[in-house]
């Protein structure tokens, strides 16, 4: 049996967890979530008693006007929100203002090698989290293991995880595989030659793990990039190379959820590699659109929120978690619950049971999205060191500026 380095350990144990991540498992993993409560005192201050605000800066669509209002209206705390688009944005931000300003972040749960060294963050005290057993416990667990800065607890709690795959019009064109199960590899025919779209860096690992399956990269390459600088150079090479040779496909590069909306609807795009999100929500408003995981695997992530070292009213802040932990509110903002003034992100909830608090509809949409054997093919993005960080970017330009 070959043994496992430390970080391909984690990147199992966080595909095994993503595997977890469908409707059924919320529901049994309820129990299992009971045993949580044994980590420290569950006790809170009670919501209606803080005052104040909290600043937060979180993925754009995260936090929709429905939540926002609720969350006013039985706390009286106003929360200010920043919305972001990537990682780099919100390590940026914090940067730049060593933390003050900022309560709350929400980096990715494969990021924790790039905020280790930067010492921005505090350790949560679960002892302040009512509502910290209803979080899926195979998803607290990945803060617990690699967010645990210095032994001292962890400094990343799991709040929304979902997956990048492929979105198309569905009146204007149709994957040509049995099933209709699109692949990366549709981004770069001829058929739609000027009407795709995608977010550079992870566009780059798409059409890299396309080309695992044409015979130009080996199997696995891709993940094994993600061992040394050496091996990676030698990969993403051939990946760039590819992608500049092809770079008339693209119609536009997003870097937010609204971009790959307006992109489906209004700028011509015919099929993009997306979040889910965005194009769910267009699903959900019966929208010519459907976003599906590929045959290569959907990527996938968990975001999280993490609590800044420059946080000033922590009973504010731990007011605001306890609620996002709340299935009732977790639910509803997955998709307004029925509610289109609530609004949602049309993303999944690490809340047990937030499920049931989404619309009907909602159990529907996830077997169309991940139909058959998709969860068991998921590809969790694997833990991400600062080299591969640079590196990536450094061959994301020579493709975006060529």
């Amino acid at each position: 049996m070959t043994k496992l380095t430390k970080s391909q350990k984690s990147s199992t144990a966080t595909m095994e967890a993503a595997k977890t991540f469908n409707r059924r498992t919320f529901l049994k993993s309820t129990a299992a979530a009971g045993a949580l409560a044994a980590v420290g005192p569950a006790f809170v201050r009670d919501a209606f008693s803080s005052s104040g605000s909290v600043n937060v800066l979180m993925w754009s669509d995260y936090l929709p006007p429905g939540f926002l209002k609720s969350f006013t209206d039985k706390t009286g705390i106003k929360i200010n929100y920043t919305g972001i688009g990537s990682n780099e944005e919100i390590i940026n931000k914090m940067k730049a203002t060593k933390g003050r300003g900022v309560d709350i972040c929400s980096p990715t749960n494969m990021r924790s090698p790039q905020w280790i060294e930067l010492e921005l963050l505090q350790a949560f005290d679960y002892g302040r989290i009512k509502n910290i057993k209803n979080v899926n416990p195979a998803m607290l667990r990945v803060g617990d293991e690699e967010w645990n800065f210095g032994n001292k607890g962890s400094h990343w709690l799991p709040h929304i995880w979902g997956t990048e795959g492929v979105a198309w019009r569905t009146d204007l064109w149709t994957p040509p595989r049995a099933g209709e199960i699109p692949s990366y590899g549709d981004i770069w025919q001829p058929d739609v030659k000027g009407k795709t779209m995608m977010r550079p860096h992870s566009g780059m690992l798409g059409a890299g793990l396309y080309l695992e399956t044409t015979g130009e990269l080996a199997p696995g390459a891709m993940k094994k990039a993600y061992n040394d600088e050496d091996t990676m150079r030698k990969t993403w090479e051939k990946v760039t190379a590819f992608c500049i040779k092809n770079k008339e496909q693209i119609k536009l590069f997003w870097n937010d959820a609204d971009t790959q909306k307006n992109g489906l609807l209004n700028d011509g795009v015919l099929v993009g590699q997306t979040w889910d999100g965005p194009p769910i929500t267009l699903m959900n408003n019966a929208d010519p659109v459907q976003y599906r995981a590929p045959a290569e695997g959907s990527l996938a992530w968990v975001d999280g929120m993490a609590l800044s070292k420059g946080a000033e009213n922590l009973d504010a802040v731990y007011a605001f978690i306890d609620y996002c932990f709340e299935a009732a509110p977790a639910g509803q903002s997955i998709d307004g619950g029925g509610d289109d003034a609530w609004g949602g992100h049309g993303y999944n909830s690490a809340v047990l049971g937030a499920d049931k608090h989404a619309s009907a509809k909602y159990a529907k949409t996830f077997a169309s999205v991940y139909p058959g054997e998709s969860l068991a093919n998921l590809w969790p993005w694997p833990k991400e060191p600062q080299w591969y960080a640079d590196v990536r970017t450094e061959y994301r330009n020579k493709f975006v500026n060529a």
